[in-house]
């Protein structure tokens, strides 16, 4: 079945003294490139989530983020005692030289000055983050539910373009036999006019004949477009990342409706032709999608 690369997913958990907001959103993309927006308290185990994300995913414009929302509970930030008795003193000091009473709201102009708060970081709790990576794993799974939804809604569009030059290709075979007739009466009436004038050498002419439809047969492209059409419904249908490989499969099958049109040599097989150029091309745009 195939997988879209598109999707989105979401997940949330609640810790005991925060709250976090999972988000992944994936686009197409030729490789995995994974944009990530961690908290700075987890900051430490991106790698970890960087892993998950590409085994998980395999490939796709990958954006995370991670959204915390801190309860009042938790503050990591402290007064840096030190700091603050040292611009305690030499303000007083100032104030005492200039003969300049301390004013009222000395404390709080003390506390904007440079360095009275210091953060101290607390160590990971890794019972925590076990809880975090299963919300991490709900939420790429809620993603890659959606990739396969939109996979479904892809290999029906496809399947129906791919079928659609199967049945294109059905009706090249009488339009074939017209083609060889109005070749055919077109030479015997060129011919019929140049044996008016001129002598014709009757087998040299059967040779040329040959030669000339030879070059106009079309029944090694049709077994090719007809083979290559269904290799590419079972590579559909296998339970894997195929995007790559129908994406070779598709230039094959390119290449034999170009042959059939550069030798078709007729409007009426030229318009099927043209037919099955404007399905292929759908497909393609189609496949950009396709994990």
């Amino acid at each position: 079945m195939l997988i879209s690369m598109t999707g989105f997913g979401k997940a949330t958990c609640e810790l005991e003294n925060k709250k976090l907001t999972i988000e992944i959103k994936s686009l197409n993309s030729k490789q995995l490139d994974i944009n990530s927006r961690i908290p700075g308290f987890y900051r430490e185990k991106e790698i970890a989530v960087r892993n998950l994300i590409s085994k998980k995913l395999v490939r796709g414009k990958v954006d995370f983020s991670m959204y915390a929302e801190v309860s009042g509970t938790e503050n990591n930030s402290i007064v840096n005692t030190e700091i603050v008795k040292a611009y305690y003193n030499q303000l007083t000091k100032i104030s005492s030289d200039l003969g300049i009473n301390n004013p009222a709201d000395m404390l709080s102009i003390i506390m904007r000055l440079p360095d009275t708060l210091k953060t101290e970081r607390e160590e990971l709790d890794e019972d925590e983050w076990k809880v975090v990576m299963q919300s991490i794993e709900s939420a790429l799974n809620d993603l890659i539910s959606y990739r396969s939804d939109e996979g479904i809604a892809l290999e029906k569009d496809i399947t129906e373009r791919v079928k659609s030059i199967q049945d294109l290709l059905q009706q090249v075979e009488p339009l074939e036999i017209q083609r060889i007739e109005k070749v055919k009466e077109r030479l015997r009436a060129n011919l019929k006019e140049l044996s008016e004038k001129d002598d014709i050498d009757q087998n040299r002419f059967e040779q040329e004949l040959i030669f000339y439809l030879e070059k106009l047969d079309i029944t090694e492209e049709k077994v090719r477009l007809a083979n290559h059409c269904e290799y590419f419904l079972t590579t559909m249908a296998m339970d894997e990342p195929v995007g790559k490989k129908l994406g070779f499969i598709s230039q094959e099958i390119g290449r034999e409706i170009n042959t059939l049109g550069s030798k078709a040599n007729d409007s009426d097989l030229q318009k099927v032709v043209v037919i099955m150029k404007d399905e292929l091309e759908k497909i393609k745009e189609q496949m950009l999608n396709i994990l």
